[in-house]
C-alpha cells in the first residue's frame, strides 16, 4: 500500500498491483488492467496525475494510451532502477527511460521540475584544522551523474538567519566513491560528488565583533535547468553526526550542529560557564565562571528533572578564591538521587542560570571542562558531563565504564582504557552487532577502579577457527558474568571531552576497522567491507555483471571447481560433501570457495573469493564446474563447456516457487524468471522421489533432475562418524555424559525487523527448561540464517547458540533429540533415526495463512506436535515413550522421504560431473 504522502496513493491498490506484475500478467489480467486504467482516468482522481513522480507519469500515461509493450519495458526497467532515470536537455530537462520513445510523449509527462532534480547531500566529516572549520562530504543532483567532479563548478555560502547577510565560502572538489554506493541505485556514478569546504569563523564577525546568531550553510550545484541550491545534510555517526562546540576568542563559542537535517553554525556568547563539578560528602559543588565581558549577575541555578519537570532552585554565590572560578553552587546529593535500585533507569537533570535582570540561559561548559562522576550507594553515580552543543548534563545513573584512552597497537589490537568504579571483577565485555544482534566477548581487565579492554578484530574466535569481525557496527557493553541476556547491559562510553579524538582507524589485512561514536559518546567498533571500493554498491555490481563478466567469458575455462554454499556464508552442505569427494578421488582441479564477508574458515588448499568481488565474477565465468545450493540470480548465464550443479537445500514441506502463485507470498517476477534460472543448471539434485515432481513444477525445471539423494546426508553413513562426533562435542565444549537437544526452527514471515530480516519468535521458556533439564542435558539453539536477535541464556552452561557453527550436518550427528517446527531440517535429521519433537505452537496460522503445506503434516510428522513450552520439556524428559509411540510412523516417513539413503549420493553426483562432456 502506498504511503499517504505518495501522490500515486489515489490509484486503487488492485490497479497498482496489476501494474506491478504487468510483465507476468495473463491476457485477462491485462484486459482488467486496461479497463481499470480507463476508469481511473475517467474519475476525479485523474487530476492528480500531474503531481506523480516522473517514472509514474510515464508509466500511467503509457497505460492511459494502452501502449502495453512499452509500459512493460518501463516496469521491468524500474525494477532494476527504482526512481532512477536519465536526464535529457540542458535548459529544459526531461526524463528518459529505455524502451520508450520519449519524444512521442507529451512534454508535461517527461518535463522535470526543479523539485524533481533535488540535491542529495551529506556531511561525512566535520573537523577543526588550523583555526578553520572543515566540512567534507558529498552532494549531487539526483539522476545527474558526476563521475569526475574535478572540473565541476560548485558554490557555497553561509547566510545569517533573519538577515540578508551572506558570506561566500570556497568549495574544493573531492573524489568520493561512497556517494555512488550510498545513492542506493545502479544507473549513475556519483564518484565525483565529493567536496571540502573550509570556513574561517572570523568572517562571521560584524564590524569586528561577535554577534549572536545562526548561520546556515548552502551548497549550489549546476544542473539541467539551472543551479540547484540545498543544505548540507547530517550523517548518523561520528563528527558529522553530532553537534560540536568550539571556542573562539573573546569568550565566544561556535556551535556546529544540524536542524531539520541542515548544517547550521551558531555564534554563542555565554554569560556564565561551568568550570568543574566536585563531589563532597553530601553535595555536588559546581564551580562557575562569568567572563569579563559580561555585566550580568547570576542569582540562582534552576535544576529541572527531565522525567517529571520538577524544579528546584539554588543560590549562586560569589567565590572568594583565585583562579577561573567566580561563583559556586551547592546541590544536595539527596536532590539529585532518585533511583531506588542499581538498575533503575538513568535520571537526567537540566540546568538554567537565572540572572538578576530577569533573564536566564542554559548552563554550558567552558572549553577545557573535564567531566566527572561521583559515586553513590547502590552501584549508582552522579555524572557531571556535557553534550555536543556544550550543555551541562547531570545524571543519576548506574555506574558506567568511561574510556579515557584508546589506541591501536601495531599488530592490530584495539586497546581501550578508562575508569569504572565497579565492582568489575565479575563482569565481561560484550560486542553486540547493531543490526544482527550477534555477540562476541572481548578481553576485560579491571583493578582499583581502572579497566583495560582489548579487541583483536582480525582474529575473533569462531568455534575451532579464527575469523575477522563481521562487517557492521559493534557496540561495547558490560554484562554480569551470569547475565541471561542484554537487557541489563551497561554501555561503554567515551569521556565527553575526548569525543573529537575519534574516529580512530586501523587497516587490517582485508578491511578497515574504526573506533567511532554514536549518540554523542557511545563507542562502537566498525568493521568495514571486505570488498574493494570499486566492487561495492549497486552501480559497481552492475558494471561487474554487464562489463567485466563478458570479458571474463572471452578467456579460456580453467580446470577449477567453484563452490557456493548459502551465498558464501558457510563451508557446508552438499557443496562441501562434493568438495570432499573430489579431494578423496584426487581430482586434478583448483578448488575455489565463495566466502561472504570473510566469515568462512576453509581447509588448506581451497582458495577463498569474496562474494560479489571481481574475483567472484571471474571464478563464476571461468570455472569448468560450478556447484551451488542456492540460486545465482536471473542475470547469470552459463557458458558452453561449463557444468553447473544445483544441489538445492531441502525437501519441501512448505510451498515454494511457482506453487505459491495465487497466494500473497507469490513473487511473480521471480516465478517468471524460474525457467531461465534453471536452464543454467545441467543437473538439479533431488533428495527423494517425493521432491522430484515438486522441483519440476515449482521451479519450472526443464533440464535433468538427478534423484541421487542429497550429498550432505551421506554424513550419516560415513565410517568416521564417531570421530566427527567426538571432535564436535569437544569444539563446542559439551560436558561428557550430557544429552544434546538441538532446536532448529524456521522463520516466521510475519515476524520481521525489515523486509529480509526476521525476528526471533522465541516461545520456549529457556529458564524453565534449564531448571528441568540442565542437570543432564544441553540445549543447542540453531537460528535460521534469516533470523536476527541474540539467544537469551547462551553461554551460561545450558543454552548454546550454535547458529554460526559452520555445518548443521555435524550438529545432527551429536544431537540426541531434534526440536523443529516446519523447517526442512526434519527430513535430513530423519536419516539419523533419532527422535524428533515438533514445537508447532502456531500450526494453524502458519499452515493456513502464511505458507501452506504439500502434505498433511499432522498425519505424517514422525514425532509429536507440541503446543506449549511445558509440554515440550515433558516430552524431552519422556523421550523413550515418544520413540515407542512414533516408531511405525517414523518408519513410514523414512520410506517416503529419505530414499535413497545408502551413503552414495555424493558419489553419484560427482560421477555425473566428471563425465560431463567438455568442449
Amino acid at each position: 500500500m502506498a504511503p499517504k504522502s505518495d501522490p500515486t496513493s489515489c490509484i486503487p491498490e488492485d490497479l497498482r498491483r496489476l501494474m506491478r506484475w504487468l510483465p507476468e500478467a495473463s491476457a485477462e489480467e491485462r484486459e482488467e488492467f486496461i479497463a481499470g486504467t480507463d476508469a481511473f482516468f475517467a474519475g476525479p482522481s485523474a487530476a492528480r496525475f500531474a503531481k506523480f513522480p516522473p517514472l509514474d507519469r510515464i508509466k500511467w500515461h503509457l497505460a492511459r494510451e494502452h501502449r502495453l509493450d512499452e509500459l512493460i519495458e518501463v516496469v521491468r526497467y524500474e525494477r532494476e532502477n527504482p526512481s532512477a532515470f536519465r536526464v535529457r536537455g540542458v535548459l529544459r530537462p526531461s526524463a528518459e527511460v529505455p524502451g520508450v520513445d520519449t519524444g512521442s510523449l507529451p512534454s508535461e509527462v517527461t518535463k522535470l521540475g526543479a523539485s524533481e532534480l533535488p540535491i542529495r547531500s551529506k556531511a561525512t566529516e566535520i573537523v577543526w584544522e588550523d583555526e578553520r572549520l572543515v566540512v567534507r562530504g558529498y552532494a549531487f543532483v539526483t539522476n545527474v551523474p558526476t563521475e569526475d567532479g574535478g572540473g565541476l563548478p560548485r558554490l557555497a555560502w553561509l547566510r545569517r538567519r533573519g538577515t540578508r547577510r551572506r558570506v561566500p565560502v570556497k568549495v574544493r572538489p573531492l573524489t568520493m566513491p561512497r556517494a555512488t554506493r550510498e545513492s542506493g541505485q545502479a544507473l549513475h556514478c556519483y564518484d565525483g560528488a565529493g567536496f571540502e569546504i573550509r570556513i574561517d569563523p572570523a568572517k562571521l564577525r560584524d564590524r569586528g565583533e561577535w554577534q549572536p546568531g545562526e548561520w546556515q550553510l548552502t551548497l549550489a550545484l549546476p544542473s539541467p535547468g539551472g543551479w540547484r541550491p540545498g543544505p548540507v545534510g547530517k550523517n548518523d555517526i561520528g563528527s558529522a553526526g553530532h553537534s560540536r562546540a568550539l571556542p573562539l576568542d573573546d569568550g565566544a563559542r561556535l556551535v556546529v550542529g544540524f536542524s531539520e537535517n541542515a548544517l547550521r553554525l551558531t555564534i554563542d556568547l555565554p554569560d556564565i560557564e561551568l568550570v568543574a563539578g566536585e563531589g563532597t560528602e553530601d553535595s555536588l559543588r559546581l564551580a562557575l565562571r562569568v567572563p569579563e565581558r559580561s555585566d550580568r549577575t547570576p542569582e540562582r541555578l534552576r535544576l529541572t528533572a527531565k522525567a517529571d519537570g520538577e524544579e528546584r532552585r539554588y543560590p549562586v554565590t560569589a567565590s572568594s578564591g583565585d583562579g577561573p572560578t567566580t561563583h559556586l553552587v551547592e546541590l544536595p546529593l539527596s536532590d539529585l538521587t532518585r533511583a531506588t535500585g542499581e538498575k533503575d533507569p538513568t535520571e537526567d537533570f537540566h540546568t538554567h542560570v537565572e540572572f538578576s535582570d530577569g533573564t536566564e540561559r542554559r548552563l554550558t561548559v567552558q572549553a577545557d571542562f573535564r567531566p566527572s562522576h561521583h559515586d553513590l550507594p547502590l552501584g549508582r553515580e552522579i555524572a557531571v558531563t556535557t553534550d555536543g552543543p556544550g550543555l551541562v548534563k547531570l545524571h543519576d545513573r548506574r555506574r558506567q565504564p568511561i574510556v579515557d584512552r584508546a589506541e591501536w597497537t601495531p599488530d592490530g589490537v584495539l586497546v581501550l582504557e578508562g575508569a569504572y568504579t565497579g565492582p568489575g571483577a565479575d563482569l565481561r565485555v560484550i560486542l553486540r552487532h547493531g543490526q544482527r544482534f550477534e555477540e562476541h566477548e572481548a578481553s576485560w581487565e579491571w583493578a582499583d577502579g581502572r579497566f583495560v579492554i582489548r579487541v583483536t578484530p582480525d582474529d575473533m574466535p569462531s568455534w575451532d577457527s579464527r575469523l575477522p569481525l563481521r562487517q557492521g557496527r559493534w557496540y561495547l557493553s558490560l554484562r554480569d558474568r551470569d547475565g541471561w541476556d542484554h537487557t541489563g547491559d551497561v554501555p561503554v562510553k567515551l569521556r565527553a571531552d575526548l569525543v573529537n579524538t575519534l574516529p580512530l582507524s586501523h587497516r587490517g589485512p582485508g578491511r578497515r576497522y574504526s573506533l567511532d561514536r554514536r549518540f554523542f559518546d557511545r563507542v562502537f567498533l566498525a568493521s568495514g567491507s571486505a570488498l574493494a571500493e570499486n566492487e561495492r554498491g549497486g552501480y559497481h555490481q552492475r558494471r561487474l555483471r554487464e562489463v567485466a563478466t563478458p570479458l571474463f567469458k572471452q578467456r579460456p575455462l580453467r580446470n577449477a571447481i567453484f563452490y557456493n554454499s548459502f551465498g558464501g556464508k558457510q563451508f557446508s552442505d552438499s557443496p562441501r560433501a562434493i568438495y570432499e569427494e573430489m579431494v578423496r578421488r584426487g581430482v586434478d582441479a583448483e578448488h575455489i570457495w565463495a566466502v561472504s564477508d570473510g566469515q568462512v574458515a576453509l581447509p588448506e588448499g581451497v582458495r577463498a573469493v569474496e562474494w560479489h568481488s571481481e574475483e567472484w565474477y571471474e571464478a563464476l565465468a571461468r570455472s569448468r564446474w560450478v556447484v551451488t545450493n542456492v540460486g545465482l540470480g536471473d542475470w547469470y548465464e552459463k557458458r558452453p563447456g561449463q557444468c553447473v550443479v544445483q544441489t538445492w537445500h531441502g525437501t519441501p514441506l512448505k510451498r515454494i516457487g511457482a506453487d505459491l502463485l495465487g497466494t500473497p507470498r507469490a513473487n511473480r517476477a521471480y516465478i517468471a524468471s524460474l525457467p531461465h534460472r534453471f536452464r543454467q543448471f545441467d543437473y538439479v539434485i533431488s533428495p527423494n522421489a517425493f521432491t522430484t515432481p515438486i522441483m519440476r513444477d515449482a521451479f519450472c525445471c526443464e533440464g535433468e533432475i538427478l534423484e541421487s539423494g542429497y550429498p550432505r546426508n551421506d554424513v550419516f553413513h560415513r565410517p568416521e562418524r564417531a570421530e566427527i562426533i567426538e571432535r564436535v562435542r569437544r569444539v563446542l565444549g559439551i560436558p561428557e555424559g550430557k544429552k544434546v537437544v538441538l532446536y532448529a526452527p524456521t522463520w516466521r514471515d510475519d515476524q520481521r525487523h525489515t523486509a529480509t530480516k526476521f525476528k526471533l519468535d522465541l516461545r520456549v521458556d529457556l529458564a524453565a527448561a534449564r531448571r528441568e533439564l540442565g542437570e543432564d542435558h544441553v540445549f543447542l539453539f540453531r537460528k535460521h540464517p534469516k533470523i536476527l536477535d541474540a539467544i537469551p541464556g547462551a553461554g551460561q552452561g545450558f543454552v548454546w547458540d550454535v547458529s554460526a557453527y559452520p555445518d548443521i550436518a555435524e550438529l545432527y550427528l551429536i544431537a540426541d533429540i531434534l526440536i523443529t517446527d516446519y523447517s526442512s531440517v526434519l527430513f535430513d535429521y530423519a536419516h539419523s533415526e533419532r527422535p524428533m519433537l515438533f514445537f508447532t505452537y502456531d500450526l494453524e496460522h502458519y499452515r493456513d495463512t502464511l505458507r501452506g503445506f504439500y502434505f498433511d503434516f499432522t498425519e505424517k510428522a514422525p514425532g509429536p506436535l507440541v503446543k506449549t513450552s511445558e509440554d515440550l520439556v515433558a516430552a524431552i524428559r519422556d523421550i523413550e515413550k515418544v520413540k515407542r509411540e512414533y516408531a511405525d510412523r517414523y518408519d513410514r516417513f523414512l520410506k517416503e522421504f529419505c530414499e535413497p539413503r545408502d551413503g552414495l549420493a555424493t558419489a553419484r553426483v560427482v560421477e555425473r560431473m566428471l563425465s560431463f562432456p567438455r568442449d
